[in-house]
């Protein structure tokens, strides 16, 4: 009953914003490309840097979480390729997005409810893995002519190297512009679901039988990442249980623009990362009852 009670909670006020957002977006139909390139460019990196550089987080204590990451991330690949063979898609468009999940807008969130800020660290650690492998070698997967070099310069990433010097060399940013960084990084949060929910009224019926075996694969391929990691690596109760929530996340947005930059199948793309948003609120309450009550 106590975990059905923390799984309520922590899910409960993310799907509200992601209703909030969709109710607002199928009302005003809203153009959010301002607010992506201040979450991309600002608040985002702001979030990735003080998560990083804070006193709650200890990166000698994450390196086994953050293979187990990569376990999922690869594991799922390994699974869909076959699947998309035999459901006559292109691997190159089906793929990618198993692979590459929402651990950003709906990610963060979740972990900071579950965890606290320790979980939110953590959870900031796979978005870097979960967004180097995918301009390496989830776009090369896109396109055999994908370009990544421009990823070393993203602010993104810039931030997370930042982060990642300042807690191993354990510097302390003045607590005074801490405070206003933190702020400002934790505005993205709900921020980030709202524009979710407001993504969600896109959802059309073009493609929907593969957004349907996309937004099944996706978080079941992530569970048998998360269990063959755990068998290897004996990650603590606390950690395995982050490691399910980030193996229950459906296919990020990123995965659609890679696509369109591409002109890999955008728009079934984009069927795959709505319909397995929308399934989310079925299989992210599995993979955190699975991740705090394991079988």
């Amino acid at each position: 009953m106590l975990v059905l009670e923390r799984i309520a909670s922590v899910i409960g006020p993310v799907f509200l914003i992601i209703a909030i957002g969709y109710g607002y977006g199928r009302r005003n139909q809203p153009d959010l490309k301002s607010f992506n390139h201040v979450s991309l460019h600002v608040l985002g990196p702001l979030l990735v840097f003080t998560s990083l550089a804070g006193e709650d987080f200890q990166l000698e204590g994450n390196v086994a979480f953050v293979a187990g990451g990569v376990a999922v991330i690869l594991v799922s690949g390994l699974i869909a390729w076959p699947i998309a063979l035999l459901a006559r898609v292109s691997p190159r468009t089906f793929v990618p997005p198993m692979m590459f999940n929402n651990c950003g807008n709906m990610g963060l969130p979740l972990a900071v409810l579950a965890f606290g800020r320790p979980g939110l660290a953590a959870m900031v650690l796979l978005l870097v893995a979960s967004t180097l492998l995918q301009f390496t070698l989830g776009s090369r997967i896109v396109s055999r002519h994908a370009e990544w070099k421009a990823l070393a310069t993203s602010p993104m990433i810039v931030a997370s190297v930042l982060g990642l010097v300042f807690s191993v060399f354990a510097w302390k940013v003045p607590a005074a512009l801490m405070t206003g960084l933190k702020m400002l990084g934790d505005a993205t949060l709900p921020m980030m679901l709202f524009a979710l929910g407001v993504r969600l009224t896109d959802l059309s019926k073009r493609g929907w039988q593969a957004g349907v075996l996309g937004a099944v694969v996706c978080p079941l391929a992530g569970f048998a990442g998360a269990y063959l990691a755990q068998f290897i690596l004996r990650l603590p109760s606390e950690q395995f249980a982050q490691l399910m929530l980030f193996a229950s996340l459906p296919p990020a947005a990123l995965n659609y623009l890679l696509a369109e930059r591409y002109l890999q199948e955008p728009e079934r793309v984009a069927s795959l990362v709505l319909i397995g948003n929308a399934f989310a609120i079925v299989f992210v309450p599995l993979g955190l009852t699975l991740g705090l009550h394991p079988i």
